[in-house]
């Protein structure tokens, strides 16, 4: 099998040779920049893997890796207008480097990019793919309409908050391996394996992602922890921890939450003192542990080999179990 790294930098040199050229310059451009600023490409780099796991053809399995790629970042161009981001990794934003009306057309035309290279792939497998692709594209665009209502909805629930994660994140992992399952030869029941081993992954990285942001170290994690804490992002941490303190008639928490923001750095340690009070860290964490859970029972049924499930279950610990 390809290690990781050697799939991303075959992922990349393939990218890299794909890049616009064409007119009018002021449409691609936009893309070449938002392309290379950056990220981890582990989409496009979870499908040629799963294609490797069943000993298929990762060269023919890179103009999906591509489709793929640009349909994430389509998503992200219009999340960031959406939610007038200014910068992403540290870099402008198209919108903001450009301005709206060429981030939206930007944003578009790579949508539809992605569907041209979907199309490259070999006829015998295209229905299955386009019909996985297809699905997915629709629910990664229900999962974030769900996290702009939680915005301004009151109460958010356990069930739905975890439904808004794996509609916006967790499925365009799963379509990924399941794509790449199905470039490289897999049955249906490997295929339905690996999506669903990917999909229990997704989750478990967000909870994992909405634990470091509120515990982690900023040194570790390379960003400044509470950014959610000061935006009242309803996570798994926050919707628990209303819930026990209103248990206890404890209204704190909720009087931080209505109060306006003067000490960005007092709310913060305000509201990880309540999050210590009822254990949040805790519960995050065996939530977080009982996806990975069903991951990890899911890549046991697979049929690929033992080294592929060796690397499938290095993946876990390089994606959810990281530290604090």
């Amino acid at each position: 099998m390809h290690s990781l790294e050697a799939l991303r930098e075959n992922f990349l040199a393939y990218m890299q040779s794909q890049a616009f050229c064409k007119e009018p310059r002021n449409l691609y451009e936009p893309n070449n920049y938002f392309l290379q600023i950056g990220g981890k490409r582990l989409r496009p780099v979870l499908l040629l893997m799963a294609t490797d796991l069943f000993d298929g053809n990762v060269q023919a399995a890179l103009p999906a890796a591509l489709a793929i790629e640009y349909f994430h970042n389509f998503s992200l161009i219009h999340d960031d207008v959406m939610d007038g981001a200014p910068l992403r990794r540290n870099f402008q934003t198209i919108h903001e480097k450009y301005n709206l009306n060429t981030a939206i057309l930007s944003g578009d035309v790579l949508l539809v990019k992605a569907y041209e290279y979907l199309s490259k792939v070999d006829d015998q497998y295209f229905r299955k793919v386009f019909e996985v692709y297809s699905k997915t594209a629709v629910e990664v665009c229900e999962g974030q309409q769900y996290d702009i209502d939680f915005e301004t909805q009151v109460e958010v629930t356990h069930a739905a908050y975890l439904e808004m994660i794996r509609l916006k994140t967790a499925v365009l992992l799963a379509a990924s391996m399941k794509i790449g399952a199905i470039l490289g030869g897999a049955g249906e029941k490997d295929a339905d394996l690996l999506y669903v081993y990917a999909e229990n992954l997704g989750v478990a990285f967000q909870i994992q992602d909405d634990i470091l942001d509120a515990f982690g170290d900023e040194s570790l994690v390379g960003k400044q922890p509470g950014g959610d804490i000061i935006q009242n992002k309803k996570t798994l941490l926050l919707i628990e921890a209303l819930l026990r303190s209103e248990a206890e008639d404890d209204r704190r928490l909720t009087e931080i939450i209505q109060a306006p923001v003067t000490d960005k750095a007092a709310k913060v340690a305000a509201v990880l003192d309540i999050f210590e009070t009822y254990n949040i860290r805790t519960f995050a964490l065996q939530m977080r542990d009982s996806y990975v859970e069903k991951a990890m029972s899911a890549l046991q049924q697979l049929s690929c080999a033992e080294e592929g499930k060796e690397a499938l279950r290095q993946l876990v610990n390089h994606l959810v179990v990281r530290e604090f």
